[in-house]
């Protein structure tokens, strides 16, 4: 982990970071004030880091409920003068994107950063959304690092356009430079205003038809003055002087393409696009002149390339473009060295060098791990209980969060997952559609970000879903965040059962899942109401609890009662048991002690270590 002080403070040097660490550090040069998000992978790291150095830096850090919200907070403060920052994974822009879009029209008047980490591959998320497409649909700026330093470089340089030109600007990563780690060369640390005035401006900043109209052609003659910033920009220029081909690239696909041409032996002049919206048309027009083949190289969607295509197309004398549109490089997964030699082979005709695959390790390669719920993870017991009570046969739609591992055998609990507090709308059409009662299965922060528009309307129209909501009383899956269900250090805290009753849902208990019986009971009354229903299973992250000294004695195998079913590893995948030499045993070390297992073993052979 980074030496957080020298993060914080030091004004020269040299510190090793990830990608979203250098994020940060280029956020404090560049004086931000405010910082919001709504945690996700690739992209916790920016507000975990932020969290930790809150107090020493003065910058208030804010784990908002939602990513809308999150960019509303700090676009409240930038439009007062305050610089602020808010950050995201790919699929939290889509949530923010309402309020994004229209921000644009009112501008900012501090500087305003949304940071973006895109996830090719779905490393760890539903979809792999190309958010390139967000700049273009708001009409803003978009920086795009390809590394840890341009991370740090480009978040002050990103900060400071925004407030030159008076609009939100997006910083885009994706996961291979989120999370690697690179030497970067620190600024000083720039201050700026920690208190801001807002000026009323009710043309400017209410959005009734007859000012947006105006405000629109305003945020065009803006993005008139981010082309020529960007066609004079740093962050737009050539590498090499080679003349056999030309290579526009941007992101972390142009660290692959430089490895690319040069291991293939090709003369090739690579133009590295950073600040890629809006792009510099004139720069990519001349360089476009100097070849009869030029290739280019992105993750994900085509964009890129349909934009230099049609650029090109004002060129008499037009090289052939090659990319993904010719089918050179794929449209889906992260890239990968491997990838982009043969894209780039492709392209010129050549054939791949034989050493194309890295060798990054001679170790043998890990053993395959199927993604399973952690050993005393509450969310069992309560995927159980209701597996076991309301049948195999219910439709059972889950949300986002470590639940979702619940699909998997043995529980195998979940039919149909979406995004963000989708469960609950779902969940309400399959009910009315099917006439019976439906299953919504969420999570503590889930159910805060984008559950309760849904519970309020299931209450409307009386659909019969029984929502259970799994609170662990953490955001566990991205971090351990805080959430409103939480002891806050500042503010108050909100209870979930509060909120649905606030909400006018008619049943709602509150139990703790590893009480079996009790569970199983609110089940039935809940299936057998007239109308939504809301059990929440309260119990702590066993993991979270591990982490802050909390223990219980982990439980052991009797040799003598144990007979070999296997009853507790086909029921429950608690990856705390194991064989060793035909001997069922549990690994004390993984072993929470939670004793859900107890209830399942026929024969009561599992028992206390002491």
């Amino acid at each position: 982990m980074v030496d957080l002080n020298a993060l914080a403070s030091l004004e020269s040097g040299k510190l090793l970071l990830l990608g979203n660490e250098a994020i940060v550090r280029g956020a404090l040069e560049a004086g931000v004030k405010v910082v919001t998000a709504y945690p996700g992978t690739p992209s916790s790291e920016v507000v975990d880091t932020f969290y930790r150095i809150a107090e020493k830096t003065g910058v208030y850090v804010e784990y908002s409920v939602n990513e809308k919200v999150a960019l509303e907070v700090a676009a409240g403060a930038a439009v007062s003068g305050v610089r602020a920052l808010c950050s995201m994974k790919h699929v939290g822009l889509n949530v923010a994107s309402d309020a994004l879009i229209t921000l644009a029209y009112t501008g900012v008047r501090g500087g305003f950063l949304a940071v973006t980490a895109d996830d090719p591959s779905c490393w760890s998320s539903q979809n792999e959304q190309d958010n390139r497409y967000y700049a273009r649909l708001a009409n803003i700026p978009m920086f795009e690092p390809s590394n840890s330093q341009e991370a740090k470089d480009m978040t002050c340089s990103a900060l400071k356009l925004s407030e030159e030109l008076e609009l939100p600007v997006i910083l885009r990563t994706t996961t291979r430079v989120s999370h690697t780690l690179a030497p970067v060369t620190l600024g000083p640390l720039e201050k700026s205003a920690v208190k801001g005035v807002f000026i009323k401006d009710a043309r400017r900043f209410v959005m009734v038809p007859s000012n947006a109209l105006v405000r629109h052609d305003v945020l065009l003659d803006k993005m008139k003055k981010a082309e020529e910033v960007s066609e004079g920009s740093e962050y737009n220029r050539v590498f090499g002087e080679g003349e056999e081909i030309g290579v526009i690239a941007s992101g972390a696909a142009f660290n692959y393409a430089v490895e690319a041409v040069d291991k293939l032996g090709v003369k090739a002049s690579i133009l590295k696009l950073g600040l890629t919206h809006p792009l510099p048309s004139g720069k990519i027009l001349n360089f476009l002149q100097g070849f009869d083949k030029v290739l280019v190289v992105e993750e994900l969607e085509p964009i890129l390339e349909n934009d230099v295509r049609s650029i090109g197309f004002a060129l008499e004398k037009r090289p052939k473009i090659y990319g993904k549109l010719t089918g050179h490089f794929p449209r889906s997964k992260e890239y990968s060295i491997e990838v982009v030699y043969h894209g780039v082979a492709a392209s010129l005709g050549l054939a791949p060098p034989l050493e194309a695959k890295r060798q990054d390790s001679t170790l043998p390669p890990t053993p395959p791990r199927p993604p399973i719920l952690c050993p005393g993870c509450p969310h069992r017991a309560s995927l159980y209980a209701a597996k076991t009570t309301l049948g195999k046969e219910m439709a059972y739609c889950t949300d986002i969060g470590c639940y979702a591992l619940g699909v998997q055998p043995p529980l195998e609990v979940g039919d149909i997952l979406i995004c963000m507090g989708a469960s609950l709308g779902v969940a309400s059409g399959i009910s009315h559609a099917l006439g019976s009662s439906t299953v919504a299965i969420v999570g503590d922060s889930t159910f805060f970000h984008a559950s309760i528009p849904a519970l309020i309307n299931a209450v409307y129209n009386n659909h019969r879903i029984i929502v259970i909501v799994l609170d662990n009383l953490t955001t566990a899956m991205t971090g351990f965040q805080p959430h409103p269900g939480v002891e806050p250090t500042r503010g108050h805290r909100v209870m979930i059962e509060d909120v649905a009753q606030g909400c006018g849902v008619k049943y709602v208990k509150v139990l703790d899942p590893m009480n079996l019986m009790e569970a199983r009971k609110a089940l039935k009354e809940a299936a057998l109401f007239e109308g939504p229903s809301v059990i929440v299973m309260r119990r702590a992250c066993s993991v979270d609890e591990r982490r802050k000294g909390v223990y219980s004695p982990p439980y052991v195998i009797s040799k003598e009662k144990c007979n070999k079913c296997l009853a507790c590893v086909k029921v429950l995948g608690c990856p705390a048991f194991h064989l060793s030499d035909g001997e069922l045993k549990i690994d004390e070390v993984l072993c929470s002690g939670c004793g859900l297992c107890v209830y399942i073993c026929p024969v009561k052979a599992v028992e206390p270590s002491r």
